[in-house]
């Protein structure tokens, strides 16, 4: 794909130590966008995917690690994380166009979704637009196959990196995985342990300005529907086909219903907020209550979009 890696990663020698920030018990509600959670037994933030490797290298094969970006889409239990999560931010957060294809984007796993529509359009491409919807990272939006106002992400993915637990850095096409609506998974068994760390998408020449302005219009859309106010992980479940998870959760009169404090908000039924003082437990319970209820009222059976984790207390 291109030579070097992204953010002056550096070759792993004997004598290379660890330069990124190693903490415990780290309180995940800081790291999530519902701001609500337990804590990670072990929390680390590499200084760039070379020290990465080699944090990845040193651990137990048997360590439990979870990957995180934004936080969005994502709840910690109030018990917390037994294992080790990794934060994936500034460090993996290098975005550059690809040397020899002037129509491809190259985003490390941390880079926030709407900075790669951003950055498309300012060297004038276009299509990358709907990624400005998007509240989580490239490396998320990889997992899951993240997708809005029509687009995918996987459909314009041509290439990508993952890391696994040794440490080691793979190169992936679109060929090794199978991809389905919100749902990214690996043909291979060992994929089961491997981690985006890079994508490369492909968009098409244009205007610029004009994908800017198509960029403003779409957050004003969703500054519109969205209750960006308040603390949330974005949609809560998958819209089932031919229909809306909103409009179903609102039909069953859910619309602000709310379990301690976690509330159906009033402005997207699809979404979850914290009012100021929900803790995991309530969340996880208010998720579970509008899934049942949904079934029992309209016999569609939601599918939850967000990933739980980790230990109630």
């Amino acid at each position: 794909m291109h030579a070097n890696l992204l953010n002056n990663d550096q070759p792993i020698t004997a004598s290379t130590s660890l330069r990124g920030h190693l903490s415990k018990n780290e309180p995940m509600a800081r790291h999530v966008t519902w701001r609500a959670g337990g804590a990670a037994q072990c929390f680390y933030k590499p200084a760039d995917l070379a020290d990465l490797s080699l944090f990845l290298r040193g651990l137990n094969a048997a360590e439990p690690l979870l990957f995180v970006g934004m936080g969005s889409n994502l709840l910690v239990r109030d018990g917390g994380f037994a294992g080790t999560v990794v934060h994936l931010g500034q460090s993996l957060g290098g975005i550059a166009l690809d040397e020899k294809n002037a129509n491809r984007v190259i985003a490390g796993a941390g880079v926030p979704s709407p900075h790669v529509a951003k950055f498309a359009a300012k060297n004038n491409l276009v299509g990358a637009e709907w990624l400005a919807g998007v509240p989580g990272t490239v490396g998320g939006a990889l997992a899951m196959n993240a997708g809005c106002y029509g687009t995918e992400t996987w459909e314009q993915i041509v290439e990508c990196r993952t890391i696994n637990h040794r440490g080691e850095i793979q190169v992936r096409t679109p060929a090794d995985f199978i991809t389905r609506y919100r749902h990214v998974e690996g043909r291979s068994a060992a994929q089961t342990q491997e981690w985006f760390v890079e994508g490369s998408f492909v968009f098409t020449a244009g205007d610029g300005e004009v994908a800017k302005e198509k960029i403003k219009a779409l957050l004003a859309k969703r500054m519109a529907a969205q209750p960006l106010d308040k603390p949330n992980a974005g949609s809560t479940f998958r819209n089932p086909e031919g229909d809306f998870a909103a409009r179903l959760i609102e039909s069953v009169g859910l619309k602000g219903f709310q379990i301690g404090g976690a509330q159906v908000s009033l402005k997207h039924a699809n979404f979850i907020v914290n009012t100021g003082t929900a803790s995991a437990a309530d969340i996880e319970a208010l998720i579970a209550h509008m899934a049942q209820t949904v079934l029992d009222k309209t016999g569609v059976a939601l599918v939850q979009e967000v990933r739980i984790v980790g230990n109630p207390l």
